[in-house]
């Protein structure tokens, strides 16, 4: 049983070195053989990631069995099934070619990036991508939740596809993370409102593309920020807590230990700057207009050019990807947060100045 267990893991491994191994050839080869690779992971060593390392991707980063068993420590087992239903999340929601369904028409696409903040400003010292998320001032107000769920997806995927292979090959070495900065200015009690858009986002994150965050950066944190963090951090696994570093006003001096001046966010090059849209540079990382954001949506139409047998002629409207339920974990933070956010609203908590506030780190 043991040499039938390995030959199937390394038939696994070899399907996912070709590129041109969908997610449905990887799911139906899984579903055959789950229980041959079960029990022969039963054995692995804490380092079992030898067995999944692809040449190249988009399979190598979204299928490394290893960064599902790094996202949930316990039994190899229960990875193997988070993997399967990672792999049938992505067929059943064809994620193979979301990135050949561009938002039409780019009006629409411009406005999400008005209202969902996210940019790439650079690289760390380490060759990491970093990307920059304005958290405080996202509204997700101006189009429908598929629109944004759709979109979120896509970045994921064009970070996975395109952005960490060009970032390995610019560096020589193969990176497989990025970091995230988080901008919290502008973040109030009306958040409330916005929780249930971005669980929906973290769960997208946390049970199909784990582990691909090396550090959370926590800049610009007001009062409420403070406050839902105290309550929020007990809940969390010391492997994430590990991730997340709450950082003193901008954060500029920190991170500039982590990346050079040019690749800080806008929110980040002084001290008080937020998430203005005016940088010292002119040019905001969050605009559709911004190059990193005008070459993904190049590519995504020329991703249609490509794949119109698959996808065919695309109209206006989202594309609907269902949403996991979020896992316990993920429920009780999001019922947490609201609960401090309601009784912050009734004590009157943003009475409390920012500068007032000594923000503790993680």
């Amino acid at each position: 049983m043991a040499a039938t267990s390995e030959e199937a893991i390394k038939q696994f491994s070899a399907l996912m070195e070709q590129r041109e191994s969908s997610s449905l050839v990887l799911l139906l080869f899984f579903a055959k053989n789950q229980e041959k690779i079960r029990l022969f992971s039963s054995s692995w060593p804490l380092n079992c990631s030898n067995f999944f390392l692809a040449v190249e991707e988009p399979l190598k980063s979204t299928f490394q069995v290893e960064r599902f068993r790094l996202g949930r420590i316990d039994e190899i087992s229960d990875c193997l099934l988070q993997l399967m239903d990672c792999l049938n999340w992505r067929v059943q929601n064809e994620i193979d070619i979301v990135l050949a369904k561009p938002i039409l028409p780019s009006d629409i696409y411009r406005v999400i990036r008005d209202t969902l903040l996210v940019g790439l400003t650079g690289y760390s010292k380490q060759g990491q991508p970093v990307y920059a998320f304005g958290v405080g001032l996202s509204t997700f107000d101006k189009a429908s939740v598929n629109y944004y769920v759709q979109s979120h997806i896509q970045m994921n995927e064009y970070r996975d596809r395109v952005v960490l292979p060009a970032a390995s090959k610019k560096f020589g070495r193969q990176i497989n993370t990025c970091l995230k900065v988080m901008d919290m200015t502008g973040l109030k009690l009306s958040a409330l409102s916005q929780i249930k858009m971005l669980t929906m986002i973290t769960t997208v994150d946390d049970l199909n593309y784990p582990e691909k965050t090396e550090t959370y950066y926590i800049v610009n944190a007001p009062y409420v920020f403070s406050a839902c963090w105290k309550v929020v951090k007990p809940l969390l696994q010391e492997r994430t807590k590990k991730k997340i570093q709450v950082l003193y006003g901008s954060g500029r001096d920190e991170l500039l230990k982590v990346m050079d001046y040019e690749s800080l966010p806008h929110f980040c090059k002084r001290e008080g700057s937020g998430s203005s849209s005016d940088s010292l540079d002119g040019v905001d990382c969050y605009s559709y207009d911004h190059p990193f954001h005008q070459q993904l949506y190049n590519y995504m139409k020329q991703q249609q050019s490509l794949n119109q047998d698959s996808v065919g002629p695309r109209k206006q409207g989202s594309v609907h990807v269902d949403v996991p339920s979020p896992g316990l974990e993920e429920a009780k933070i999001a019922e947490t947060i609201k609960a401090e956010l309601q009784n912050l609203r009734g004590s009157g908590g943003l009475a409390h100045s920012f500068s007032s506030i000594q923000i503790e780190g993680p």
